[in-house]
């Protein structure tokens, strides 16, 4: 059986890859409205747009799926403490750190140091639980 942890990391990446592909169709989109010589354009507000995109989709679903779809393909939801659905604050505090992708490193490592699962975890209150 694999660990909770590293399904977690599954997780992680299969929603690296979920927002990856959403950016991937809005280029192409866009890459039709402006035309292939102004696509640098467009690719010029990304470093802005994709952070914003990729908070917003962990923060919706966890909010209100209770997981993402990387989270929900490895059988894992994000909880309250108490057992109940996260709340708005919960969610956007929560995933501060996947503003940037790489952020969650530190969470994690200085979760671990403070022996908990992750920093912003621990400061929302909040868990990962298996549902298997």
């Amino acid at each position: 059986m694999v660990s909770v942890f590293s399904r977690r990391i599954i997780a992680y990446v299969l929603d690296f890859f979920v927002v990856s592909a959403v950016v991937w169709i809005i280029t192409f989109l866009l890459s039709l409205i402006f035309g292939p010589m102004d696509i640098l354009s467009v690719y010029s507000v990304f470093p802005f747009i994709v952070p914003i995109l990729g908070f917003a989709y962990f923060v919706f679903l966890e909010k209100s799926k209770g997981a993402t779809i990387g989270k929900a393909l490895m059988y894992l939801e994000v909880r309250s403490r108490n057992g109940a659905n996260i709340n708005w604050p919960q969610a956007i505090v929560r995933n501060l750190t996947k503003i940037y992708w790489i952020p969650i490193i530190f969470d994690w490592l200085i979760g671990r140091i403070m022996k908990t699962d992750r920093l912003f975890g621990n400061l929302t209150k909040t868990v990962v639980v298996n549902m298997l």
